[in-house]
């Protein structure tokens, strides 16, 4: 008898003919009487949790949200520190090597940053093809970037430099070497990754060309009778140190 309604009743008819001035005695048979009497003889089997696809991605999107946090950093830091007039982050071009971030400064010296979260990827990047063989990487400086103490110092590749995350702080705790690791191959490479990127841009404005979108300034010029509206930097006057004068 599984009904605990049905069970009171029963006991108060069983205890009703004992009572002998020692209630507390009868109410403590009772209490037994109903325990005995309402539950089941062998306790029910609970179903159990199923391991969502939700839980079992939460690690996952952890780990890729502090990626994505890092590589804001890196292009932060080769910006306005490192001072790269041109960043591009996680592009794909043909070339197969996707830098997390990469940079270029003045003589057209590159700056790769690869952003590590965790041991194991950091340690399954030196087992990717380019770093078997550096001589077909991108980068004429090499960084990698993670959370403080992840990374030893003799764990790094050779000219190697390491960019350390402590709280908000970026800080070159290893300087990188003085050597250009940048090869013929690796400049080809980088090449096509810029051109792969110029691609996504044209294709992106659409019916404009990107020598129609480089030249608004010129029409807006014509527009407004030969002057550009207050507030609109000339062209000649932009910051772009790419640029012989």
């Amino acid at each position: 008898m599984n009904n605990p309604a049905e069970a009171l009743g029963r006991v108060g008819s069983e205890t009703e003919f004992r009572r002998d001035g020692r209630g507390c005695d009868t109410v403590s048979l009772g209490l037994a009487r109903v325990a005995e009497l309402a539950l089941p003889a062998t306790p029910p089997i609970l179903p159990r949790a199923r391991n969502s696809r939700y839980n079992s991605s939460m690690t996952t999107a952890s780990s890729e949200a502090k990626h994505a946090q890092l590589v804001e950093r890196a292009v932060e830091w080769l910006r306005y520190t490192y001072r790269c007039g041109i960043i591009l982050s996680e592009q794909y071009c043909a070339s197969g090597e996707v830098p997390d971030v990469i940079g270029w400064k003045g003589s057209c010296q590159s700056v790769v940053v690869e952003c590590k979260v965790s041991r194991s990827d950091f340690l399954a990047d030196a087992t990717k093809p380019f770093r078997l063989k550096p001589e077909e990487g991108l980068g004429s400086r090499r960084f990698y970037m993670a959370p403080a103490g992840l990374i030893a110092r003799e764990e790094l590749p050779r000219h190697w430099g390491l960019l350390e995350c402590k709280g908000r702080q970026v800080q070159m705790s290893v300087k990188p070497g003085k050597q250009d690791l940048r090869s013929p191959v690796g400049l080809m490479k980088e090449m096509n990754l810029l051109l792969a990127s110029l691609r996504r841009v044209e294709v992106r404005i659409e019916p404009q060309t990107i020598t129609e979108f480089l030249k608004w300034k010129n029409r807006l010029a014509e527009y407004n009778g030969g002057r550009l509206p207050e507030g609109i930097t000339a062209p000649d006057e932009e910051r772009n140190h790419y640029l012989v004068t």
